[in-house]
């Protein structure tokens, strides 16, 4: 067997072996990465769902890399790029993920699902017996969301791009597809790249951040509630305030009407007792897509496209968003602290950062180590429902005006 043959059969070590140093260095350090990912998947050290399928799909796009009729190297995976209609129709027959890259992932639909999903879990009950304090605490727990694009900008980002990076800070994963997907579509694959790795480091990151600003005696401070008995929020109240917000919001920003649709629908559903609809959404269509999202997006770590020299910009960027939203929530804290006299566990304000349910559970985790008889998990729920509601009210904002 020749040389020619060799490299026909063994193409992904020949393509490497054949590429710019770069490229190659790249490819090998993605496939290791995603490898890494796997195993933080495995070990629940991120979310398993998403991580195993993205870390294998990174792992193997770039070591499946193969010479195409053109001379070129390519895949047979997916091309985010293509345009034009008729190489469209041609790759569509070719490509085996690109059927569901084009018709759910390039226009959205994957997000509106995740968040159609999220909807349905989403008890509003606490937001609607305290909407005062849950949507205030939401306001903070934005901070990286705004404060990102003036430092984006001096970064050398546009507006557009650096709006889609601020999103980020609004952890949550669907609301960055669909901005950056809207805002900035050549840089929509690593910003969302790096919006759900970044996620996963709300778990293992905030924490650390809690016990940096909040001492032990305001971590272990157990709120006194009222004992009057709270009036209860009947199914039809919370529905027909889901219905009413939605279509508010889609007649202030209709250009972000998709995702309002989609999360009040599974809230709606949630509310209307139709049992069968909300099982098939937060089970089958939240897991499936959440699956397929993770599978599509490891896919999409190909070298090539991940060489852009922006990409360092991004990694820096949505750190800093995600922290400055964490400073933001813990800082509406203490002033909840403040307003309510000391009857306010001010962790509660890092579940305003909209990352459901994980903010809530890490605030509620990080008060029992200190005092087990301390309970914020409604008050860190309240917030973390609304944080959602808010970081969809900001990318309707952001589209609208920038779009």
């Amino acid at each position: 067997m020749n040389i020619h043959e060799l490299t026909k059969l063994f193409q992904g070590v020949a393509t490497l072996l054949l590429s710019e140093p770069v490229i190659a260095y790249t490819r090998v350090g993605l496939m290791f990465l995603g490898i890494f990912l796997v195993y933080l998947g495995k070990k629940g050290v991120l979310e398993p769902l998403l991580m195993i399928p993205m870390g294998l799909g990174m792992a193997t796009i770039n070591a499946a890399t193969m010479f195409m009729s053109d001379g070129s190297h390519g895949n047979l995976f997916v091309d985010p790029m293509v345009t034009d209609i008729d190489k469209l129709l041609d790759i569509l027959q070719i490509d085996f993920l690109q059927p569901i890259y084009t018709f759910t992932f390039s226009n959205g639909l994957i997000a509106c699902f995740i968040f159609m999903g999220i909807g349905v879990l989403l008890d509003i009950t606490y937001i609607l017996q305290r909407p005062f304090s849950s949507m205030f605490l939401a306001m903070f727990g934005e901070l990286g969301t705004f404060l990102t694009i003036p430092i984006a900008m001096a970064m050398g980002l546009n507006i557009k791009d650096s709006a889609s990076i601020a999103m980020v800070g609004g952890a949550d994963g669907p609301m960055v597809l669909f901005t950056s997907l809207t805002l900035s579509k050549h840089l929509f694959v690593p910003i969302t790249v790096v919006a759900y790795l970044y996620l996963g480091l709300t778990y293992g990151g905030y924490p650390y951040l809690i016990r940096l600003m909040i001492p032990k005696k305001y971590r272990g401070i157990k709120v006194e509630r009222d004992k009057t008995p709270v009036k209860p929020i009947s199914a039809g109240k919370k529905l027909g305030f889901a219905v009413i917000l939605c279509v508010v919001l889609s007649f202030l920003f209709p250009v972000a009407a998709p995702l309002f649709f989609s999360l009040f629908i599974g809230i709606a559903i949630r509310e209307s007792g139709l049992t069968h609809i909300k099982e098939f959404i937060e089970g089958p269509l939240l897991y499936g897509s959440t699956f397929l999202l993770g599978s599509l997006l490891g896919i999409l770590c190909e070298a090539h496209l991940l060489l852009n020299p922006k990409i360092l910009i991004l990694l820096i960027l949505g750190i800093l968003a995600l922290l400055l939203s964490g400073i933001g929530g813990i800082i509406g804290g203490y002033v909840m602290y403040f307003i309510k006299k000391g009857n306010f566990n001010p962790t509660v304000g890092i579940a305003s950062v909209s990352c459901v349910p994980t903010t809530a559970k890490v605030a509620q985790k990080e008060v029992s180590k200190v005092n087990p008889n301390a309970i914020i998990l409604p008050e860190a729920l309240g917030a973390n429902i609304s944080g959602v509601i808010t970081t969809a009210i900001i990318t309707g904002v952001y589209i609208s005006l920038l779009s």
